[in-house]
């Protein structure tokens, strides 16, 4: 295991927009601020940029609401608009209730309002997830490596609430060039107990501490992750959704 890790955001990415190249920006930033780039080093990026660029933003007057978007929109004093966006967005409502949506997206990930955000984005419009978040996220690294010429890893990141706990945690959507579990089943303790169901969820923890740095009000939607090279491998992120089988509270 890694004595330390150090994260530090990446400054001067600037406002992104469809088509735009966002390895280019991380490295023209990453040059502006004199930083060296190592070998190893993990790279969060925030899901909101990725889908500006990947034109993963819906404009909401181009949303004709369904019935059901509005009876809840007027329930709830929310947009039917957005509202509209999020039933479109979700292949299973999971619950709606005091104004709010959980549902599962059509990549599998349950979280509020499947994914749908209008922070960061002018009025009237708001983002969703995008399509792919793992093929995202190896764009992301392949274009990194061969600018930087460095073995590096990615991780395609947004915010998601958790049952019982308060507060919002950054989660790995897509990974490109990590392993993003651990498993340390058959490891043995330090009292030679053999471990039968320990999996560390790497990505997840990668993500949520670079979250620290990134902030939400900072306009830093990169973060660099150091010392986490011994991770760097071959996975995908839909390697962390829990099948049905074996979720217990679906």
């Amino acid at each position: 295991m890694p004595a330390d890790l150090h994260l530090f955001a990446v400054p001067g990415i600037p406002e992104v927009t469809q088509g735009a190249d966002i390895a280019q920006l991380i490295v023209d930033a990453l040059t502006r601020a004199g930083v060296a780039i190592e070998t190893g080093d993990v790279f969060v990026v925030a899901q909101k940029i990725v889908s500006k660029a990947e034109g993963a933003v819906v404009q909401l007057r181009d949303i004709s609401p369904s019935a059901l978007a509005m009876e809840w929109a007027a329930a709830w004093r929310r947009d039917a608009a957005v509202v509209e966006v999020v039933l479109s967005e979700s292949r299973r409502i999971v619950r709606m209730d005091r104004g709010i949506i959980i549902s599962e997206t059509r990549h599998g990930f349950i979280c509020a309002n499947a994914g749908v955000d209008a922070s960061n984005v002018p009025k009237g419009f708001v983002t969703v997830l995008p399509r792919d978040p793992d093929a995202s996220a190896l764009q992301l690294q392949t274009g990194l490596v061969g600018r930087l010429n460095r073995r590096v890893a990615t991780i395609v990141s947004d915010t998601f609430g958790r049952p019982w706990r308060e507060g919002v945690v950054n989660v790995a959507l897509g990974v490109g060039g990590l392993a993003p579990l651990l498993d340390c089943r058959g490891m043995t303790d330090r009292f030679g107990r053999t471990l039968e169901t320990t999996i560390i969820n790497v990505a997840d923890e990668l993500a949520s501490a670079a979250e620290l740095v990134m902030g939400k009000r900072a306009e830093t939607p990169v973060a660099i992750v150091r010392g986490a090279a011994e991770w760097l491998g071959s996975g995908r992120g839909s390697d962390l959704l829990r099948s049905p089988a074996m979720d217990m509270f679906r």
